[in-house]
């Protein structure tokens, strides 16, 4: 949602660290194989979008080149904005494209996270589009061999510090992310008008059910399950408790909350804002919910030692994870009915990362 008061100036969108690596890398990737400096790049963002990207250095010989570019967070306080992001391609005897971490880029070192143990903290989507950039670039060259991408960091290990990073068990640097490969900006106070001016909509019309999503994947995902008009569905990002209280002030009868198992387990301890710089995920609370579906002691003990949520859901294994998900959808749908104090009829959802339906239920009041 972008509308915003006419009173406000517009804030500036800007790159993720991953359309910066993937744009670096594809500029290095060309000088290697044209022996000639780059100066700008274009690459396509996983929504088709055609940008480019200003290479602020480049050096080349026959065998390696590298690049990079600083990244412009538009006007998100981003903890990497102004970063330079710096891409070595090389060579290699393995076919297609290998990507790895240098200074700077964290090494993930616990589980739970998209981007296995033991590799570099360059998540899925970052991965792909690097790969896209580099074989846009090299073509019918990589069908004989491979070019190696090294993505670094250099202030990486800095940085991280101002981050999660280290407690998420990624360690020596910070994170290659993005799903989309823009940093849409949002005051605090433009958000909110956005989501109330959408839920105006929503009820203008004629959309008595709503669905509240906590970012554009989860929305992806309600979107294939509801066969519900497109104003239907809104983005609250962290603002649970606000949200909640303007459906309920402008007459929404039905809610439904989608969302993945960190947010409905922060929702269901009562967290209504789940920014992670005000709320947390209690592992502890979610062991005592599997010990009350009938989890075994020792099952219980070894949950209680999960390093997040998504990894409590990795040692969950599958026996019990449908009574445990709607166990936490239902205390979550609770807790949404008694911050509206029984005004709207509740449903939660909570997915994995896929869009796979892993719990729900109903509440009100």
């Amino acid at each position: 949602m972008t509308t915003r008061r006419k009173k406000d100036k517009p804030l500036r969108s800007g790159y993720t660290t991953g359309a910066c690596a993937a744009a670096v890398a594809k500029a290095a990737a060309l000088a290697l194989l044209n022996q000639e400096a780059v100066e700008e790049v274009q690459i396509t963002l996983p929504a088709g979008k055609r940008v480019k990207f200003a290479v602020s250095r480049c050096a080349f010989n026959s065998l390696e080149a590298s690049c990079s570019v600083i990244k412009d967070a538009g006007d998100d306080p981003d903890v990497t904005d102004g970063a330079e992001i710096c891409a070595s391609v090389s060579w290699c005897k393995e076919w297609g494209v290998t990507i790895e971490g240098g200074r700077g880029v964290g090494l993930v070192t616990k589980p739970g996270l998209e981007t296995p143990m033991g590799m570099a903290a360059i998540n899925p989507v970052p991965r792909r589009m690097i790969i896209q950039s580099v074989t846009e670039a090299a073509g019918a060259k990589l069908e004989s061999r491979g070019m190696q991408v090294t993505i670094s960091v250099p202030q990486g290990g800095e940085l991280a510090k101002r981050t999660l990073n280290r407690r998420l068990g990624i360690v020596g640097g910070i994170s290659i992310l993005g799903t989309s490969g823009v940093v849409i900006p949002y005051s605090v106070q433009a958000y909110k008008v956005s989501i109330s001016q959408a839920l105006d909509i929503a009820v203008a019309t004629g959309c008595g059910e709503v669905v509240l999503t906590t970012g554009r994947r989860s929305e992806k995902f309600a979107q294939r399950e509801f066969t519900l008009p497109e104003e239907s569905f809104i983005q609250m990002g962290d603002f649970v408790d606000y949200t909640l209280d303007e459906c309920a002030k402008k007459g929404v009868a039905r809610v439904i909350i989608w969302g993945m198992v960190g947010k409905i387990s922060k929702i269901a301890t009562g967290q209504l804002y789940t920014h992670v710089s005000n709320s947390r995920v209690d592992v502890d609370f979610l062991a005592g919910v599997a010990a009350s579906c009938g989890m075994p002691e020792a099952a219980v003990i070894a949950l209680r030692k999960a390093v997040n949520a998504h990894h409590f859901l990795r040692i969950l294994g599958t026996d019990k994870i449908t009574e445990i998900c709607d166990k936490l959808c239902l205390l979550a749908a609770q807790r949404c009915g008694d911050r509206t104090g029984g005004a709207l009829e509740m449903e939660c959802v909570m997915t994995d990362y896929n869009g796979t339906i892993l719990g729900r239920a109903n509440a009100k009041g």
